[in-house]
């Protein structure tokens, strides 16, 4: 996989302030405060049902916040979707991909669905071909690829309007080693470049490719800062499990 995408640099700024979302009773995200610089690779980390995805969901507009703010860019998500959606690219844990269609055609219709069309798409289409090495698979049906090869369609399909902001959930998820590696690869390239919110359980992932990481516990978080102080702890798992005793204190200790 090529990580020459042509960028110019920069990246979008996210902004969450006292952040909430509740479900009926259930209070999913919890007051949560933080900002991701433009061009920086965030780790949010947390385990099942810790708010993440929740997060995600608020700052892609997908959910309304129950309390609070947030933004990207300057943009709100509730009332300006449209330029909150022109600004970033997503990338699910689960490929959400067209099984029937083929690699190149599927691409085409997801730049579509993205305002691309003529000279620009086909442009769109064959740097996304080549920066995710599936020149050899464009006339492939998507659904008889190998799973490392769907994720790099679903990757492929974030880039194509070259989004100032990348969403990826889980990016390796089922992924053998060399798979892993590459798709390591292409989130690395991006650093200053493109604001990466990098959603994982994996926390080597998280050493490997972020600089600063904020820990989700049942909705709140609980630890915000520079990765290798969050996660250089003796027991990082501990931040993880409801009988750590510290990770409250800590949530805005760190810068």
């Amino acid at each position: 996989m090529s990580d020459d995408d042509g960028s110019t640099g920069g990246g979008a700024r996210i902004e969450a302030v006292e952040l909430s979302r509740r479900f009926g009773p259930h209070r999913a995200l919890d007051g949560v405060s933080l900002c991701i610089e433009p061009g920086e690779t965030f780790g949010l980390l947390g385990a099942n049902g810790a708010g993440k995805t929740t997060f995600i969901r608020l700052v892609t507009g997908y959910l309304i916040p129950s309390a609070g703010r947030v933004s990207v860019d300057s943009f709100s998500p509730v009332t300006q979707p449209d330029e909150v959606h022109a600004l970033l690219g997503y990338v699910p844990e689960t490929t959400q991909l067209y099984p029937e269609l083929r690699v190149e055609s599927f691409l085409r219709f997801a730049g579509g669905v993205r305002g691309l069309a003529g000279p620009d798409l086909d442009r769109a289409v064959e740097r996304a071909l080549g920066r995710f090495g599936l020149e050899g698979m464009a006339r492939r049906l998507v659904g008889n690829l190998s799973k490392g090869y769907q994720q790099r369609v679903s990757l492929a399909q974030a880039f194509l309007h070259e989004p100032r902001l990348v969403i990826v959930d889980e990016p390796t998820s089922g992924l053998d080693p060399l798979q892993q590696a590459e798709v390591r690869g292409v989130l690395a390239a991006l650093r200053g470049r493109r604001t990466v919110l990098l959603c994982t359980h994996d926390l080597a992932e998280a050493r490997e490719l972020t600089s600063r990481v904020a820990v989700l516990r049942r909705g709140r978080l609980v630890r915000l800062g520079p990765t290798a102080e969050v996660l250089g702890g003796d027991d990082p798992y501990a931040l993880f499990r409801d009988d750590d005793p510290s990770a409250e204190s800590e949530a805005g200790a760190a810068p």
